[in-house]
């Protein structure tokens, strides 16, 4: 028995030298086309922002990316992708959708509606601030078609966020920071 016990560890030592000429040490990277899952919590308040309404958000998530999101009650989220890029698509659409409006910071927007008083633009997926007349530019503004027309791509700061989370937006400011 002795002499097998002996023979099995020299085999194993033998096939595990054979293994470390070829690769000496794990890779630190999984490759670019293996499986993944990838977790991370978010906000439980937000998850219904994640669904959408009657899943139409999860479920188009799903269909561009071709990954599964499973989300919890409890705000654990979690990817199932065939690829990295899948899995990594999936996770930034879901951080966009929950991310907070952040006072003071720029964003590139897309002018949704114009109205008489100013124009509103979406920051964030399912998030809109309005860009008053008088914040649009330095000199005077008569209409707001004159400047910009619905579907424009346009920088904007977030001057405040109110009580009701109405998000008050400003071009000027991006204007005079850049100059």
């Amino acid at each position: 028995m002795e002499i097998a016990l002996e023979q099995a560890k020299m085999g194993r030592l033998h096939i595990l030298g054979e293994m470390n000429k070829v690769i000496a040490a794990p890779r630190s990277e999984m490759s670019e086309h293996a499986p993944r899952i990838v977790s991370f919590k978010i906000d439980p308040d937000k998850i219904r922002d994640v669904i959408g309404k009657g899943g139409t958000t999860i479920r188009s998530i799903t269909e561009e990316t071709g990954a599964t999101v499973d989300v919890s009650d409890d705000g654990m989220i979690k990817i199932f992708s065939v690829d990295k890029a899948a899995g990594e698509e999936a996770r930034k659409r879901i951080e966009l959708i929950t991310a907070d409006v952040e006072v003071g910071a720029v964003y590139e927007g897309k002018v949704a509606r114009l109205m008489d008083f100013g124009a509103f633009v979406t920051i964030l997926p399912g998030r809109d601030g309005l860009v008053h007349i008088s914040q649009i530019c330095e000199e005077r503004v008569e209409k707001v078609s004159d400047k910009l027309s619905e579907g424009d791509i346009v920088k904007v700061k977030v001057l405040e966020v109110d009580k009701q989370g109405r998000v008050r937006l400003s071009m000027k400011a991006v204007a005079t920071e850049e100059v």
